[in-house]
């Protein structure tokens, strides 16, 4: 009988720290995806004032050339992961697009004067 015993212990005990490891490593997995979701959720608001900011300009005719390939490009780069890189790409878009709109307005009245 000790003999049958011995090995279900340790059959057990192997089972138990087996669900022990497979329970850290999900919770593990599951805070990445969380901090993955949220550093989303916080490029996608920059995003959001980027997009603004460019339709403002837009407006008054002031988009530069470069500004809505810098925000696909900030898309792409946050989509794969790279959330530094997109937030410095929508950043200087977002700049761009103030930049375009003030230089619209500063220079609407520019022209040949007669």
């Amino acid at each position: 009988m000790k003999n049958l015993l011995i090995p279900a212990l340790l059959a057990s005990s192997l089972i138990l720290l087996g669900g022990c490891a497979s329970t850290q490593s999900s919770s593990s997995a599951q805070a990445k995806a969380d901090e993955t979701s949220a550093q989303m959720a916080v490029f996608q608001t920059s995003y959001d004032n980027a997009a603004l900011a460019l339709k403002t300009a837009s407006s008054v005719g002031g988009e530069w050339r470069d500004t809505g390939k810098m925000m696909k490009q900030a898309k792409a780069a946050a989509e794969a992961g790279d959330f530094a890189k997109a937030e410095k790409l929508i950043e200087a878009a977002k700049f761009q697009a103030e930049m375009g709109y003030q230089q619209a307005m500063a220079q609407k009245n520019a022209g040949p004067h007669y």
